[in-house]
């Protein structure tokens, strides 16, 4: 990574993350905190989005006290979560923060579709919260986009997921336009027994950029959380670090794993740390067969702990080209 400032704010959330949160062990735990206590991915204060942020500010005292006992007795978070494998991470997060309201008491539906008709579904509501006379509703969204860009801008189009399915500009046109509009649908509001006195948007994610000083985008929160995106022969030609391979159900949160393999079951297999030498054959061999970017994490020992530093994407070299293309027009 580059030296100097821009280099710094590539780790300083992974720093801060640590300090304040390095006794959470569990990654379920972890995870919840970092969806509380994350910066937003949308700067409320921006006039691009006129007021219709949610934004829960940091966590306080109660709420890092909650989490701590979650640490010492995770029964209740396990019980929600169930047996289930999660494939989806958005839906993995999504079923953390309705714990996290159910807990506060704020919850009245999550996951709550809308239909016009049996066969014919207009809509679904991720939150709707408690408030008072009325119904908060809130749409929920966990992304993770790289930047095709080294340009200052604020087309979001140019921020693309990692399988190029969408962009972040996609994402928050169905946002606003259609998401957020759903308690007026004559549907919805059958279905309701409180009106929606307030829809907002809470999003979270990871940002990854190319090398380079990371441009400004405007309307994006100042302090989100950010990574890199390098070609795998950009990433060859780097130096140094021990590198974990991140499992997807672990990419919200920095990641933190035992230094030395643990055989309860406390936490989730985690692949070994490796250094670049050693990744480069792998990510080579996958790339082969799956053209899809890999999340890795380059870590430092810490006790008996494996902590993230920063993150980025690897991408296969013809990973550019291909985000160029797929680009609406």
């Amino acid at each position: 990574m580059p030296a100097g400032a821009d280099a710094t704010c590539f780790t300083d959330y992974q720093a801060r993350f640590a300090r304040r949160w390095g006794h959470l062990t569990r990654p379920h735990v972890r995870a919840l905190a970092w969806l509380l206590d994350s910066p937003d991915l949308l700067d409320p204060a921006a006039p691009d989005w006129a007021g219709r942020i949610a934004a829960p500010g940091p966590v306080d005292a109660a709420t890092a006290h909650w989490l701590a006992a979650l640490e010492q007795d995770p029964s209740a978070l396990d019980a929600a979560l169930g047996d289930r494998h999660y494939s989806r991470l958005g839906l993995y997060a999504e079923k953390l923060m309705a714990f996290h309201f159910a807990q506060r008491g704020e919850l009245v539906a999550h996951g709550l579709q809308v239909r016009a008709a049996r066969n014919d579904t207009v809509g679904e509501f991720d939150f709707l919260l408690d408030a008072g006379a009325g119904l908060r509703h809130i749409e929920f969204a966990t992304k993770f986009y790289l930047l095709d860009s080294v340009q200052e801008t604020s087309d979001f189009d140019l921020l693309v997921g990692p399988n190029l399915a969408d962009t972040l500009g996609r994402k928050l046109r169905k946002i606003f336009e259609q998401q957020l509009e759903l308690s007026r649908h004559p549907a919805a509001q059958g279905l309701l027994d409180r009106p929606v006195v307030a829809a907002q948007a809470l999003v979270k994610g990871w940002l990854f950029y190319p090398e380079g000083q990371a441009p400004r985008l405007p309307g994006i929160g100042p302090g989100h959380c950010r990574g890199r995106w390098h070609t795998l022969s950009g990433f060859a030609a780097a130096t140094g670090e021990r590198y974990i391979v991140m499992p997807r159900l672990q990419w919200l949160a920095p990641l933190q794993v035992p230094a030395q393999p643990t055989a309860d079951g406390t936490v989730p297999p985690t692949p070994p740390a490796m250094s670049r030498a050693e990744l480069i054959p792998l990510l080579e061999q996958k790339f082969a067969v799956d053209r899809s970017p890999v999340m890795v994490a380059a870590v430092r020992e810490e006790g008996e702990w494996l902590v993230e530093e920063s993150r980025a994407f690897v991408v296969p070299d013809d990973w550019p080209e291909r985000a160029a293309q797929r680009r609406p027009l």
